[in-house]
């Protein structure tokens, strides 16, 4: 019985430190991700653009692409971040409605 609770701590604990490793990981990727759409190039910019199109909408999100639409000389880049930022203010416009009617 004894061993048991060892071998379940264990494996728990394992489990907990994964876990707490893949968070780390993932919030690394969201900053590097975050970063590059700053980038000097255009390819890693698009795809940072990528990246923050399967982002929820977050009133941090749209204010980070409004300031790299101001930003970004290209056309193309420019016009898929603001076809993001569209959406996802519709998103986020939706959940307060959404949130609005639930409280009510």
């Amino acid at each position: 019985m004894n061993s048991k609770l060892k071998v379940a701590g264990i494996t728990i604990l394992a489990a907990a430190a994964a876990g707490a490793i893949a968070a780390l990981i993932v919030r690394d990727q969201i900053s590097r991700h975050q970063r590059n759409l700053f980038s000097s190039s255009a390819l890693r910019r698009l795809a940072a653009l990528g990246h923050m199109a399967k982002e929820a909408a977050s009133v941090d999100n749209i204010r980070l692409l409004r300031d790299f639409i101001a930003w970004e000389p290209r056309r193309l880049l420019r016009e898929r971040a603001a076809a993001i930022v569209r959406r996802m203010e519709l998103e986020a416009a939706e959940s307060a409605v959404a949130a609005d009617q639930g409280a009510a």
